[in-house]
């Protein structure tokens, strides 16, 4: 949502570092600015799309799984008669009882809704997180627990990210922690449609329990030649022998000129903002190569 402002002022309703590197490049997040005057602005509009409509649904939560000490996998029943279209690495919103919202990228890709008609979210623990707080069982949480078997409410699908398909560019897709959810979305997707346009996957994390599907990964790369899989560790610890230090960094240092790639970009602001300027300003990138989706907290805000 960040747009370069070219008359005018505008005022955000939040103060972080995401805001602040925003102002100090001239733009604006359109999703927390507001003008205080005449404002104008360049966009990339996202056209409404007749064949994906945005609906509100109740939904069941099958089923809770824990794939590291802060990550769930909670995949969510619809109705049956639900027939939802949405596209690879799209979201959702969760619409809590007091109004306020919590949104997840969905981690399967719409196919898989043939196999059971649920929902596949990746949800990280961001301590004091109201929603999350509930859903990990912490004790003193501000909203009742969040089970099994819960009916909840949804707004889907959501935002921007998916696929273009108005290139056949090699794609460089960049992940951090959970931001892996929409990327397994759109690679499942790709393989489904017996797409082949080359893919370099590239996951950071800490340690190794952090990149918790990490098998998958690999299994992808090994069935696929035009898939390749490069994780990245920031913590080393003994026995690890693959890359290391900051995942952004070892994009660059395997691709010093993106100027022929398209890049997506999913996770922590920190990692999708130190990507998008880097790969821009030394790489070669289009800017308007650059997808990102950056996966910003209420708990990190506040």
């Amino acid at each position: 949502c960040k747009a370069p402002l070219n008359a005018g002022q505008v005022h955000h309703t939040h103060d972080n570092s995401t805001v602040k590197t925003a102002l100090s490049e001239g733009t604006a997040l359109l999703c927390c600015a507001r003008p205080l005057n005449d404002a104008a602005f360049t966009t990339r509009v996202a056209k409404a799309d007749a064949d994906y409509p945005l609906k509100k649904l109740p939904t069941r939560i099958a089923s809770i799984t824990s794939v590291a000490d802060d990550v769930l996998v909670v995949k969510l029943q619809l109705p049956a008669a639900e027939k939802l279209a949405f596209k690879a690495g799209q979201y959702l919103e969760f619409i809590l009882r007091d109004g306020s919202r919590r949104a997840y990228s969905m981690a399967n890709a719409p196919h898989s809704l043939a196999n059971g008609n649920q929902l596949e979210l990746h949800i990280r623990h961001m301590a004091g997180g109201l929603f999350t707080d509930a859903l990990f069982g912490v004790e003193g949480s501000k909203l009742a627990f969040v089970k099994e078997k819960d009916i909840m409410r949804i707004e889907v699908p959501q935002g921007s990210f998916f696929l273009s398909d108005e290139t056949q560019k090699p794609m460089i897709m960049l992940a951090s922690g959970t931001g892996f959810a929409p990327i397994k979305a759109i690679i499942e997707h790709s393989i489904e449609k017996g797409l082949t346009r080359p893919i370099t996957r590239y996951w950071g994390g800490r340690a190794l329990k952090d990149l918790y599907m990490h098998e998958l990964a690999q299994s992808w790369a090994a069935q696929h030649s035009h898939i390749h899989y490069v994780p990245v560790l920031s913590d080393v610890l003994d026995g690890w022998a693959g890359r290391t230090g900051f995942v952004h960094q070892a994009v660059m240092d395997d691709v010093p000129d993106m100027s022929r790639y398209e890049v997506y970009t999913c996770g922590a602001p920190i990692v999708v903002s130190s990507a998008q300027r880097d790969f821009v300003a030394k790489c070669q990138l289009p800017d308007t190569a650059f997808f990102a989706d950056s996966f910003t907290s209420a708990a990190d805000s506040a």
